[in-house]
Formats: C-alpha cells, sequence, structure tokens
C-alpha cells in the first residue's frame, strides 16, 4: 500500500511525500500495523506485519500493482480530483483511485474470485460509485475470454463488449473493444492505445461512451468449420454435444447442417450467470445482432459494427416509405 496513517491519525502518502518520519504505521482499513518498507526494486511502500486480520488486503501488493497505481494516480491528479487508496467507511473498501469523489479505479493485476469481484463491484454500485477495472499484464485478454475476464468486461452502444488494459512496460493504457468470440470460442476485437499521462485520464475513459464514427471489424470466418464440428462431436466436446441434443430434438442433425446454417460465426460474449460490471439490459442487442445477419444473402464474410449500428439499420429498413 502507498498510503497508512502513522500514530497521530494522520495520513502518510508515499507518492507526495518524500521524507516519512515516525516509526509506527497502521492500515486506514483493518487498522493493523504496518511496515515502511525501501528496497531498490520495488518502490516505497508500506506492507501488513501481518495480514490475518485485514479484509481489505489479501496479500502485500506486487512491484507492478504499487507502480500502475502510482502513474495512474499521477496521471489523473493532472486534471481531476484524485484520492489515493481512499478508504471509504460505508461500503468498508478502499478504492485504489477515487476520481471526482465518485468514480473509483480498481487496478487489477491478479486473478481473484467471481464472488469477490461481484461483491466489491456490488458494494460500489450500491452506494452510488461508478467502478472500473484496468488489468495488469496476467489478465490482459489472449486468444479466448476466460470466465474472469468476462466479468471485466462493459459496454456501450459505441464501442460493445470492452475492457481496460494498463501496461507497465511500454507506458500504455489498452482499450480493447468490439471485444466478439467466434465458434471455436476465439477473442476477436479491436485495439486502441493511449499513452501513460498524456491528455486527461478521466475523458479518455469516457471515449467508449462518446458518439462517433460506427466501429467496424472484419471477422475472420472459419471455412473449414463443418470439419471442426465433425471433430468435436467425435471426442465428445461438451459444448457442441449439447448443441447436437437440442438440434436432435427439432429433428436435425449438426452433421447435416451447411456452413451458411452457422452464420454468423462470430458472435458477442454471453454468460450464463450476467457480467458483473454491466448493469444495462442487452437482449436488444443480442436480437438485433442476430436479425441483422439472418437477413443477409451474403454469407461468405462477416463484418462486425457498434451495437448503435444494428438498432439504426433495423429501425431504418422496417420505416415504411
Amino acid at each position: 500500500m502507498l498510503v497508512a496513517k502513522n500514530e497521530q491519525g494522520q495520513s502518510i502518502c508515499l507518492v507526495k511525500q518524500q521524507a516519512v518520519g515516525g516509526k509506527k504505521f497502521f492500515c486506514p482499513g483493518c487498522g493493523g500495523p504496518v511496515r515502511l518498507r525501501k528496497g531498490q526494486v520495488i518502490r516505497p511502500h508500506f506492507a501488513h506485519i501481518s495480514l490475518k486480520h485485514c479484509r481489505y488486503f489479501s496479500e502485500n501488493e506486487s512491484a507492478q500493482h504499487l507502480a500502475l497505481k502510482t502513474s495512474v494516480y499521477q496521471w489523473a491528479r493532472k486534471h481531476n480530483k484524485v484520492e489515493l487508496e481512499k478508504w471509504l467507511p460505508e461500503i468498508e473498501q478502499i478504492a485504489d483511485l477515487l476520481v471526482e469523489e465518485r468514480l473509483a479505479l480498481e487496478i487489477q493485476c491478479s486473478s481473484l474470485s467471481f464472488k469477490r469481484l461481484q461483491e466489491r463491484t456490488h458494494a460500489y454500485q450500491q452506494a452510488g460509485y461508478r467502478v472500473l477495472w484496468l488489468l495488469g499484464e496476467q489478465l490482459w485478454l489472449k486468444n479466448r475470454l476466460t470466465k474472469l475476464q468476462k466479468q471485466f468486461l462493459s459496454f456501450s452502444q459505441y464501442m460493445g463488449f470492452f475492457v481496460w488494459e494498463l501496461d507497465l512496460k511500454c507506458q500504455r493504457l489498452h482499450l480493447r473493444y468490439l471485444i466478439h468470440e467466434d465458434l471455436h470460442g476465439r477473442l476477436q476485437c479491436l485495439t486502441e492505445e493511449f499513452p501513460l499521462g498524456v491528455g486527461n485520464l478521466l475523458t479518455i475513459l469516457r471515449f467508449p461512451y462518446q458518439k462517433k464514427k460506427v466501429a467496424v471489424l472484419k471477422g475472420r470466418q472459419d471455412v473449414q468449420l463443418l470439419d471442426y464440428i465433425a471433430r468435436q462431436l467425435y471426442h465428445h466436446s461438451p459444448k457442441w454435444m449439447a448443441a447436437q441434443a437440442q438440434l436432435y430434438q427439432k429433428g436435425g442433425n449438426l452433421l447435416m447442417q451447411h456452413l451458411d446454417d452457422f452464420y454468423p460465426q462470430i458472435r458477442p460474449p454471453q454468460s450464463r450467470c450476467g457480467f458483473v460490471q454491466i448493469q444495462e439490459d442487452l437482449t436488444d442487442y443480442y436480437a438485433n445482432f442476430q436479425t441483422y445477419y439472418q437477413q443477409l444473402n451474403h454469407k461468405d464474410e462477416q463484418y462486425l459494427y457498434s451495437p448503435v449500428f444494428y438498432q439504426t439499420i433495423l429501425k431504418k429498413n422496417s420505416t415504411p416509405n
């Protein structure tokens, strides 16, 4: 941690203060004793002597987390009111950063349980805070979306599903957006990059919600998809066996389908338990997405668009001349 209380109850911030007096320091959450650590590898920070009784820090922080928290704090304070490691007594949580008193920024560099993520997010939301999670390298999106990564996704009509990633090495903030999955479960999306410390951070974080030209991604379809499905059925893949059973009930068979029957191959992510970060009702988006591609005559390629595109074009096509 970068903020602790001294014996007089004063807040000590290691980002602001070069010299720190005193010998005893305490966690602003649990009140337990913490030790000031100064090393050559990891920046100066406070660490619990024992985490046994602290509910606010599950482990002493990594060098990456401390460095990213410092960088984002220094960036945010250039243009906005921001508090580092802000103790919020009404929800008994410590926000990594609290911007303009209502936006909590959580920098997540390691895995955590779905239950813990859900508890933290819902606590913020119920107390009237907006929370945004910025992901460290261990949690970056790769070839496939994990169940946990889906719970970090946000959504906007202009960017679709999106997530923010922090790159300490290259000093970049990545916006991964228009996130979709193909029928192999592979990730397809676009990326926008912003240099750390350049521009107004709050303005950048609002970027996905600003009205703009519709984003377009040319999807990569699999022309050998039928062979892939046959192999999956041969190896009793649970996903495709379930799809086969469902089609059997309608008198069909996956092995008798044509390639066009699986169009669109690339689709928005779905989660059986919902998305922790998303409060909007996505029912219309999924319906508009499916309707648009079902109406297309040519299915040899697939272009993916912002959600607002499907809503607008279907409404336009349904309006009588």
